[in-house]
């Protein structure tokens, strides 16, 4: 994600979206991750914001990496113990690296055009047998919400393809509905996947 209307919004808003309580749901669904994952394995949290997620992971014993374009949010996690840096999804590349990688309401930052090659590069990153982990807003097309961040959008669906069409196995989706930092209460779903064995 290199929107940089996207990034000001998130440098400027750093604070009170740090402070975004994990609802209930998406705990259920960091802790589903974890369990497809062996002890201590390497995870990539891509677009990691402030931390909080990863810092649950790290405060479990696992090894995480976090990357995110935002600065602030880079701090924030640093802050939190998580081996973090400035990063963005152009920038996973390798084979074979990660046991699992969480992109948690992440992708849907980046453009339709380049949500392919995106996944692309994190199929090839995951480890055989590895655990993915996708939160994305539920619709079609593209905008902007009413603080200024671009979103796209996919349905369940045009995800479950685009995953299976790299060899990933959709192995559990859950839906919802949630009101996030613009206060705009929008739908999503939370999938998790597991990919191909060695």
């Amino acid at each position: 994600m290199t929107d940089k209307e996207t990034i000001a919004v998130y440098e400027d808003q750093a604070a009170r979206y740090a402070d975004l309580p994990i609802s209930a749901m998406q705990k259920a669904a960091l802790d589903r991750f974890l369990s497809m994952l062996p002890p201590s394995a390497a995870i990539l949290d891509a677009g990691c914001g402030p931390g909080v997620h990863a810092a649950v992971m790290v405060s479990a014993g696992f090894d995480v990496h976090g990357i995110d374009p935002t600065e602030a949010f880079v701090t924030d996690a640093l802050s939190r113990g998580v081996n973090a840096r400035l990063g963005t999804f152009d920038d996973i590349s390798g084979t074979d690296i990660y046991d699992g990688i969480y992109a948690s309401f992440s992708l849907l930052h980046a453009s339709l055009d380049d949500l392919p090659r995106h996944l692309d590069a994190m199929a090839l990153a995951l480890k055989p047998s590895g655990a993915l982990f996708i939160g994305m807003k539920t619709g079609t097309g593209e905008e902007r919400d009413k603080i200024g961040r671009r979103y796209s959008y996919v349905t369940e669906g045009q995800m479950r393809d685009l995953l299976e069409a790299r060899g990933l196995t959709v192995a559990h989706v859950e839906t919802g509905e949630e009101a996030g930092l613009s206060g705009e209460v929008a739908p999503f779903f939370l999938m998790h996947a597991r990919g191909p064995d060695a």
